[in-house]
């Protein structure tokens, strides 16, 4: 287990539990709070695995639609140098 998944293995449920309520409740800019608090807290990596491997697993087919439609309505915000 790496170390970001170790990090990503402390993070309280009930974290995940209120992201996983905002997008129920289709509250995407209480998500993105939630979001930029949880990668302030705990960096951007932990928030990768932690989306990845508890959020989105857990999502019905759709809120995951629905999520993919706000990502994608708010466009691209940033983009990630990859060397």
């Amino acid at each position: 287990m790496t170390p970001v998944q170790a990090a990503a293995t402390q993070i309280p449920v009930s974290t995940i539990i209120s992201m996983l309520t905002s997008i129920n409740e289709r509250e995407y800019l209480h998500f993105k709070e939630l979001e930029k608090s949880f990668v302030t807290q705990h960096g951007l990596e932990v928030w990768e695995e932690v989306f990845n491997f508890r959020v989105l697993p857990a999502l019905d087919k759709q809120s995951s639609n629905w999520l993919l439609v706000q990502f994608c309505s708010a466009g691209v915000v940033s983009v990630k140098d990859v060397v």
